[in-house]
């Protein structure tokens, strides 16, 4: 597997400051495919003075020219797709078909949305007297995770560009291969020299001296709620914008007029794809009383079709494995009861869980409070609609959902009261425009789109 061991910084790749690396292991098998540079606060220092230096040019650079740099990016990721998918496949061990259709393609509806949005964005308005105009705040410090190795750095680095900013990105350390990629297909591209910079590196050294450096104007992270507490602090006491797409525990309602085995089956897919590793997935399934034991048969039938190694890929790394394995321990101690599944690993070599759904979960056992953020499902009992509004917004998250309903109107009703960013209405479909983000804490601003465009944008006002 290709990897480079230096940092993609003013337009080349430099050596690292440090001599210290990071293995890259392939889930699936458990062996070593890589090495990358641990970066250091040097590493990150240079990679922010570079995008200081190329912010001026790039920010007084048109729109449109800024629209055809993205675009041209957008056609390397469609010609590298294949690549790009197994590189996935390698260090994340997502099923090839789902780095294909998922990991790769996505990817490119968001930079082609982009490339489109930064050549018809308004940035200049009159408003009575005044003409208001939206400039880019500056350096960006993009800090991304590791369960859409290439959709999370697009999502923030194209809207960046966009807007103007310049780019320093910090990648999640197990899937650093997938933004190497990246990096070449910027450079390819034909983009300016320290408009985009990689620096790879652990969390608490590199993503930390990025988030606290000074010359950084906005912190965009997606991961982790206590990690995105602990960049919200240190950006707030910098009086520093930033941006939090954090974690989820998302309810799929299932109101009695809905097609209950589309409902299921759909539901069971959501929760199984990308092995759960997905922050919005919906990880509660809520059932009328009088069809759960209907919705329970056809869990259990469907989640029978996604098999360990072939529809199901392992988890990331050997530490979610078992976190996610102590989830499922908890809920059986807790009272739960398993439909399919269970904490045993289905194989020796290779970081995987099986598919798991419980029933007879309560609103308030840890598996429906917590994000296990794997391949486990809890199914929940509700009396009426009031009591599975209740259940539904009864966690400390809001960053997805959905609801099913034979009538839509029903289900946009009930979705309107729903405490969440973003709901499927019965399944609902991808649109690389609709804003994506949570309430509560399930973080601070929206991704995609205009409004994902607007994160990066700052405003100034002229008086007349």
């Amino acid at each position: 597997m290709k990897a480079h061991d230096g940092m993609y910084i003013g337009g080349q790749w430099r050596p690292a400051a440090g001599p210290d690396t990071i293995a890259v292991v392939n889930p699936a098998d458990e062996q070593v495919i890589a090495h990358v540079p641990a970066g250091t606060a040097e590493d990150v220092d240079a990679a922010v003075r570079a995008a200081r230096e190329a912010f001026p040019a790039w920010a007084a650079t048109p729109p449109a020219e800024r629209a055809a740099g993205i675009a041209a990016l957008r056609d390397v990721l469609v010609a590298r797709k294949d690549e790009i998918a197994e590189t996935v496949t390698a260090e994340l061990g997502a099923p090839l078909a789902l780095s294909r259709t998922v990991h790769a393609g996505v990817p490119v509806l968001v930079a082609g949305s982009y490339a489109e949005l930064a050549a018809s964005y308004s940035f200049e308005e009159r408003i009575g007297n005044s003409t208001v105009l939206l400039e880019p705040v500056g350096v960006v410090g993009a800090i991304t995770p590791w369960n859409y190795p290439l959709h999370q750095v697009v999502a923030k680095v194209a809207p960046a560009l966009a807007a103007g900013c310049t780019v320093v990105l910090k990648p999640a350390e197990d899937t650093p291969l997938t933004a190497q990629l990246f990096a070449e297909a910027i450079h390819e591209a034909g983009l300016p020299a320290g408009v985009f910079n990689l620096v790879t590196g652990l969390g608490p050294v590199a993503g930390q001296a990025l988030a606290a450096h000074e010359d950084v104007d906005l912190v965009s992270f997606t991961g982790s709620t206590a990690v995105g507490r602990q960049i919200g602090a240190t950006a707030g006491a910098a009086v520093k914008r930033v941006a939090l797409e954090l974690g989820g525990k998302s309810a799929n309602v299932i109101l009695p007029s809905a097609d209950l085995a589309k409902a299921v089956s759909v539901g069971i897919a959501n929760v199984m794809s990308n092995s759960g590793q997905t922050c919005s997935a919906w990880t509660r399934m809520l059932v009328h009383k009088n069809q759960y034991d209907e919705a329970l048969a056809l869990a259990a039938a469907a989640v029978a079709k996604y098999v360990p190694g072939e529809r199901v890929g392992p988890l990331v790394n050997a530490k979610q494995q078992q976190r996610v394995r102590g989830y499922i321990e908890k809920g059986l101690a807790e009272g739960a009861r398993l439909v399919a599944g269970g904490p045993e690993a289905p194989y020796e070599t290779g970081y995987y869980v099986s598919p798991t759904v419980f029933a007879d979960v309560t609103w308030d056992m840890t598996i429906a409070q917590e994000e296990i953020f794997g391949p486990v499902l809890s199914i929940l009992k509700y009396e009426d609609e009031e009591d599975a509004l209740r259940i539904a917004n009864g966690t400390v998250y809001g960053l997805a959902g959905a609801v099913w309903a034979a009538d839509e109107a029903e289900a946009v009703a009930f979705a309107r009261r729903m405490d969440t960013g973003q709901v499927d209405i019965n399944g609902g479909r991808f649109n690389p425009l609709a804003p994506f983000g949570g309430y509560k804490q399930s973080g601070v601003g929206r991704e995609l789109g205009p409004h994902g465009l607007s994160e990066y944008l700052q405003t100034k006002s002229l008086q007349f």
